[in-house]
């Protein structure tokens, strides 16, 4: 009976990873469409993420105890987790190219690996390990990394600022999730995207917006929508439904195997920029999208090595422990 309830909970974390997998991953498509209609892609970000944390202020105002239980967790998850992944990504990307940023930015669960196995000093097993080797380079050919490189020192860091900042989202994510005292998924993603709200609000200075461009219509492809359509789909499917089953799938799987499902998210963004915005897939990318599922795939499906055959119900990778008595909560 034990057995069947963690796998169906195994399965059930599986699916909410893939579910927002595929919701980050149709961000680009329709955020694409509004720089392209003159708003500035750090502007973009920050209605993406201040839209969600208004949409989440009821949540945040119900579990408001928490500012004074986790305050750590939260300043972490909001500076790290949420506003330095896509603040460092963008500043990436425009000193490098996009695939590299992207390339750069997916070696989170290979870094993840890192922090688990020499930080945490747990083991990781074989297939985590294999998944996550096949993913980024799945990614590598997703994103053509050899048709063009620009080498800045600068945006390179920055890209690898983003990598470090996505491995500290699938932690935090994952920490002090068991207990009586875990503090409610949802709770933390609200105040998690009010942090993040403030802060790319001293970056990306909304007060200098055209916020004309969001009364106008952008280019999809070949039709014209409004672009406030666009932005509804970026805030509530791309950031809302994102995060909320981002944590909890991580909350059901490890981290480590939750990040690589993550991985699906560039296949599912350079899907729909095939279908919606006609950019066509080459061989090549085909080929890396069908790695990053095999990845994905073998990853999800690690067991418990001989050291642990006694707990072959548990999962590969413990939850992250509290901190001990005199230490700060993170």
């Amino acid at each position: 009976m034990h057995q069947s309830h963690v796998t169906q909970g195994r399965n059930a974390g599986l699916g909410l990873a893939l579910v927002s997998a595929f919701a980050f991953g149709g961000s680009g498509v329709a955020a694409k469409p509004l720089i392209e209609a003159g708003l500035d892609p750090l502007h973009v970000v920050w209605l993406r993420v201040a839209g969600a944390a208004l949409i989440l202020l009821p949540v945040a105002w119900r579990h408001r105890a928490l500012v004074l239980r986790r305050p750590a967790l939260l300043l972490g998850f909001g500076l790290l987790g949420v506003a330095g992944v896509q603040a460092l990504y963008f500043a990436a990307i425009s000193r490098i190219p996009v695939g590299v940023a992207i390339l750069v930015e997916f070696l989170g669960p290979a870094l993840l690996l890192g922090w688990v196995r020499f930080v945490q000093r747990k083991p990781v097993t074989r297939a985590a390990a294999v998944g996550v080797v096949l993913a980024v380079g799945g990614m590598a050919s997703v994103v053509e990394i050899w048709s063009g490189l620009a080498f800045d020192a600068l945006g390179l860091l920055l890209a690898f600022g983003a990598a470090v900042c996505q491995v500290s989202y699938f932690v935090l994510a994952d920490h002090g999730s068991q207990g009586d005292d875990a503090p409610d998924p949802f709770a933390v993603i609200a105040y998690g995207l009010l942090v993040g709200a403030v802060a790319l609000t001293l970056v990306s200075r909304p007060w200098d917006m055209d916020w004309s461009v969001l009364a106008g219509q952008a280019a999809l492809g070949t039709r014209d929508v409004p672009a406030w359509v666009l932005l509804g789909w970026v805030v509530l499917v791309a950031t809302v439904v994102a995060y909320l089953t981002g944590v909890l799938a991580v909350r059901r799987l490890s981290p480590q195997i939750a990040g690589v499902v993550a991985c699906l998210e560039a296949v599912v963004g350079t899907v729909f920029a095939w279908v919606l915005l006609g950019e066509h897939l080459a061989l090549p990318q085909i080929v890396g999208g069908v790695l990053v599922l095999a990845g994905a795939f073998v990853a999800q499906t690690a067991k418990p090595g001989s050291a642990a055959s006694a707990h072959a119900a548990e999962p590969v990778i413990d939850p992250i422990p509290e901190p001990v008595a005199g230490r700060e909560h993170v």
